[in-house]
């Protein structure tokens, strides 16, 4: 079976213990969350939780149904019609180019965001797939750190 990449938002209520009950369906099953954001939704006692994952149609479906089942759980959307980006931090030694990764990090929707006396640090908003395109290209300027965000969506 082929394994599709499914971004699947969860609304729950705010309390102790839901970050670890929904972790958890996903170990005791042995499904893999490849990222997992959580933020809380403005004016309400409710957050979103965004967890992108890989499994079957199967697993996917699987997925959804245990979400759904979990108490804490208001609602979950499994729409393919998401808007998705996902955040990027990468510090350099201030040596490097600073216009060179200026330029790099505007076409992946970015800029540097911090500069110090012996780093630079850019930030990138972009699709999963041109961080991880973006990452490639700045290898060339050696990165010190880099640290990914987890993805978060909208639906359209």
């Amino acid at each position: 079976m082929e394994e599709i990449r499914k971004v699947i938002s969860v609304i729950v209520k705010n309390e102790h213990g839901v970050l670890s009950r929904i972790s958890g369906l996903f170990a005791a099953r042995g499904y893999n969350i490849g990222t997992l954001t959580v933020a809380p939704i403005p004016n309400s006692d409710f957050s979103r939780l965004t967890i992108a994952t890989k499994g079957s149609e199967a697993v996917i479906e699987q997925i959804v149904k245990q979400l759904n089942k979990l108490v804490p759980v208001l609602k979950v959307l499994d729409s393919s019609e998401i808007e998705e980006k996902e955040m990027v931090l990468v510090k350099f030694s201030s040596n490097e180019n600073l216009s060179d990764i200026e330029v790099v990090s505007k076409t992946y929707n970015g800029h540097i965001v911090n500069v110090g006396l012996d780093y630079v640090v850019s930030m990138v908003a972009d699709t999963p797939d041109r961080i991880k395109n973006y990452l490639k290209v700045i290898k060339r300027f050696t990165p010190i750190e880099v640290v990914r965000g987890g993805v978060v969506s909208i639906e359209r």
